[in-house]
């Protein structure tokens, strides 16, 4: 009897694990999303038959886990669309949920808003956004196609962004972290195609197609009010933003830094902004902030026209630190003026190049792909990330200047390769010890400091002196009484500051 009982409820649990597809539609169980997702369990798929469904739907605490995510799906090869309402759908403190292949439209607030639902300590996280279309805001304000506030370790690929609100983003982040945008295109924004700010921080931006991006195509950080930063108590609107192997046409202002630190900009090729190809901003003046800097503009190429050139193409606003910025190899072309003598040097510009024609192979026609004659080819610095520019092609060492490699079929040693100024961390997480190996100069000085995510030291600030070439330290953890968690390693060389994460266990 015994034995049976227990088969019983063996086969009682195997039948509940089992994952389940619950469709939406006309003449199935589910007329609409809220109404299906109060049913579905980590595993299951939420699949949409094809047709057009209204807008005004509120989801909260769905959450699969990480060997069981909840899909939501368009059926596959048909039109799925999520027509009207002040909202598409309003999701808050979800995670790990993939949605793919829906197109969003007609919006007259934002398209999708994704939050934590308020609770700043537990963000949503772990979602998946590919194959979907934002298009046709029916609004003016600002209002975003996806909104996303308190969102973090999620990746939105493969996606399109049509036709944004005049006065509002086609993404917009308040306090995200740790998130991946790429292969996506963007195509009429407003104000921005994308913005992070409210204490962003860790985003990677990459290989996408921005067209015609508003006011700004990229705004790296912004101005928020500061009941909503993400954590509370951060000094910056943004930090540690990755800008990768881009293209971008059009716009007033291609990229602007907003009361940003310690982001890159790196291997983008920038044609015909309106007016500026990078702007410097501090919006928030605020004693607590930090002043926009230590920020890099690198291996960059700007092919523009007169209208960018009035101010030199790029904008410093006052109480920013422009002193304190990277910018080295990018190359800057006035295809209507060949003669123009270069960009805004109240930046120091190191191996640019200015007035050479970088070889485009069909600009008329939209076809930035260097020809094989560019002088952009081999000229850019070597950096460590990133490795693939825009067509997923690897990087030559020296990389060309733009989000196309014109050298291509070069094997590079990337396990072994090695930048000029390159650190390596480690042990991570970390116990009572670290060790941090940098390059250095002989006799020059390095300031080592730990802090928490707030930016709080953690009692420690060292300063070394280091020799020629290669260095290797040792970072003494075991009095610090550190808890465990995410803490910031920060080292000073000259004016230069850098950041690196690290784990406390």
């Amino acid at each position: 009897m015994k034995k049976w009982i227990v088969i019983f409820v063996f086969m009682i649990f195997y039948c509940s694990a089992e994952s389940k597809t619950l469709a939406i539609g006309t003449g199935v169980n589910y007329s609409n999303l809220t109404t299906a997702v109060k049913d579905a369990l980590p595993g299951d798929t939420i699949l949409f038959k094809e047709g057009i469904y209204q807008g005004n739907q509120f989801i909260s605490n769905l959450n699969g886990n990480k060997n069981n995510w909840i899909t939501i799906l368009a059926e596959y090869g048909r039109d799925v669309i999520i027509q009207g309402g002040s909202v598409a759908w309003m999701m808050s403190n979800v995670s790990f949920i993939e949605i793919e292949g829906f197109i969003f439209e007609k919006q007259t607030g934002n398209g999708v808003n994704i939050d934590d639902g308020g609770t700043f300590s537990s963000p949503s996280h772990d979602l998946r956004i590919e194959n979907c279309i934002w298009r046709d805001m029916d609004a003016t304000g600002n209002s975003d196609q996806l909104k996303l506030s308190g969102v973090d370790s999620s990746l939105i690929r493969r996606c399109h962004f049509i036709n944004g609100s005049a006065g509002g983003s086609q993404i917009d982040m308040v306090g995200c972290h740790n998130n991946f945008f790429e292969d996506n295109t963007f195509v009429n924004a407003g104000s921005n195609c994308i913005q992070a700010k409210g204490g962003s921080s860790y985003l990677t931006i990459q290989r996408n197609t921005f067209t015609d991006g508003g006011e700004r195509s990229l705004n790296i950080g912004g101005s928020t009010d500061l009941q909503f930063f993400r954590p509370q108590g951060v000094t910056y609107e943004a930090s540690n933003i990755y800008v990768y192997s881009n293209l971008f046409k059009g716009s007033i202002g291609t990229i602007a830094f907003v009361n940003a630190i310690n982001c890159e900009v790196v291997n983008n090729t920038i044609i015909s902004p309106g007016r500026w190809t990078v702007r410097i901003l501090q919006e928030t003046v605020l004693p607590q902030f930090q002043k926009c800097g230590n920020n890099s503009f690198i291996n960059n190429l700007g092919y523009i026209g007169n209208a960018a050139t009035a101010e030199k193409s790029i904008n410093i606003g006052p109480n920013t630190a422009p002193e304190t910025f990277t910018f080295s190899n990018n190359l800057w072309y006035n295809y209507e003026t060949p003669a123009w003598k270069g960009p805004n040097n109240a930046v120091t510009h190191i191996n640019s190049l200015v007035g050479a024609d970088p070889g485009l192979k069909d600009a008329m026609n939209d076809n930035y792909i260097l020809l094989t004659t560019s002088p952009a080819i081999g000229k850019g610095l070597s950096v460590k990330y990133p490795k693939r520019d825009f067509l997923n092609n690897q990087f030559s060492l020296p990389p060309s200047i733009g989000c196309y490699e014109g050298k291509l079929g070069v094997k590079v040693d990337e396990e072994n390769y090695q930048p000029d100024e390159d650190t390596e961390l480690y042990p991570i997480p970390a116990n009572d010890y670290m060790k941090l190996n940098i390059s250095g100069k002989a006799g020059e000085t390095l300031i080592l400091s730990i802090n928490d995510l707030m930016g709080n030291n953690c009692n420690y600030s060292r300063k070394f002196s280091l020799s020629e070439g290669e260095n290797s330290l040792t970072i003494d953890l075991s009095g610090l009484n550190l808890l465990k968690g995410m803490y910031i390693f920060s080292f000073q060389k000259g004016i230069r500051t850098k950041y690196l994460n690290f784990i406390k266990n």
